[in-house]
């Protein structure tokens, strides 16, 4: 099997696996019990905590555990939203946002609030003064991807960060597509809360969390006990939340040179997809992107054909986000970027990681070449 559906999950490492089979063997307490065995459980938790505040340059205080990706996505914005209600019901967001965010942004929306999505450029990038234009004295919440996970379009949210903090306007960044990937620092990017999701760099599923800046306003989702400072009610996942900065450290330990290794094969995957296929669009390649990440269209066919045909030669790839496989429309990434309905149907994603050798992207370029020419021909015939 060759893998390339990267940005969906990763395979959890070797070495995040061995540091969570302590807590799911031997010391398997509750974390808030006072005894002993619940303490180390404890202790195993304050100290994941700790390895990925030096990780993300903050306190350990203003790491959050969560369950996911959208649970921190949900967290962030409907937190901020509701405890910031008395000073304003405004919220802003762009029009390639993950469903995590733009779900909870509609159902805000009914219950009063009001939301203003940004378009984005044909490249895939939100424009500055568009954005300053957007904002009012309600606006309370910026929440902006850092990079897209369909186009691997990186967001200048070090620059938008800038522009909503002179406005005393807090900012959200949806950093699961990218914690891991750069050696950055989530209290260097400028973002007052950071969502950030374990299985996208090779730690375990069910294991996420939230960077929130110290004194940012924030309601909890789940109410129960005082869990995670009283911000996410629930006793805490300890192999997972170990799992997750075992994770993240390796991640980042490595990033650098990794991420060169990705964009020389990703470079090299698109230059032989453009000798077999000229025709093929390479969405946000004119745009920053994250490395590891091609987005590619191609004329006259399905993408989730194009996609079925490649698992029968034993190739993952996908055809945007897993989030939204199965649904009929097209994707509203795409539709943003001005691609038409047919484009955004006929692309495919590709999203290269660590264990992508040269033989595999060759293999790949080779088989989508063949795959797409033979649906070309049947759609024609």
């Amino acid at each position: 099997m060759i893998y390339l559906d990267h940005n969906a999950t990763t395979p959890l490492s070797a070495q995040v696996l061995q540091a969570m089979m302590p807590y799911l063997r031997e010391c398997w307490g509750n974390p808030s019990s006072p005894y002993r065995f619940g303490g180390e459980a404890r202790a195993a938790v304050e100290e994941a905590r700790a390895r990925i505040a030096r990780c993300a340059g903050c306190k350990p205080s203003e790491i959050v555990f969560t369950a996911s990706g959208t649970e921190s996505d949900n967290l962030a914005v409907r937190g901020v939203a509701r405890a910031s209600r008395s000073r304003g019901r405004h919220i802003v967001t762009t029009a390639i946002e993950h469903h995590a965010v733009l779900k909870t942004c509609e159902a805000l929306a009914e219950e009063g609030y009001q939301v203003t999505y940004l378009p984005v450029t044909p490249a895939g990038v939100v424009d500055l003064s568009t954005l300053a234009e957007s904002l009012t004295p309600e606006t309370v919440l910026v929440t902006v991807m850092h990079a897209n996970n369909e186009t691997g379009v990186l967001q200048p949210v070090e620059e938008i960060g800038r522009l909503v903090h002179r406005h005393g306007i807090l900012l959200h960044v949806d950093a699961v597509q990218t914690a891991g990937k750069f050696p950055h620092r989530f209290a260097d990017i400028g973002a007052d809360l950071v969502s950030f999701s374990g299985h996208k760099f090779y730690g375990p599923k069910g294991s996420a969390g939230l960077y929130v800046r110290e004194g940012t306003p924030l309601s909890p989702l789940l109410t129960g006990g005082a869990h995670e400072m009283g911000l996410r009610a629930g006793t805490e996942n300890v192999a997972g939340i170990v799992g997750l900065a075992e994770a993240l450290d390796l991640a980042l330990y490595s990033s650098q040179e990794e991420g060169r290794r990705l964009r020389r094969l990703r470079d090299r995957f698109e230059s032989l997809v453009r000798g077999t296929a000229p025709s093929a669009k390479f969405n946000g390649a004119s745009a920053e992107r994250v490395p590891n990440t091609s987005s590619i269209s191609f004329k006259d066919v399905d993408g989730e054909s194009v996609v079925l045909a490649l698992d029968l030669k034993g190739i993952c790839a996908s055809t945007g986000s897993a989030c939204s496989t199965g649904e009929p429309e097209p994707s509203h990434v795409l539709l943003a970027m001005g691609l038409s309905p047919r484009e955004a149907q006929g692309t495919v994603r590709v999203s290269l990681g660590r264990d992508t050798q040269e033989e595999d992207i060759e293999a790949t370029a080779k088989a989508l070449a063949e795959v797409v020419e033979r649906l070309r021909a049947l759609s024609s015939a």
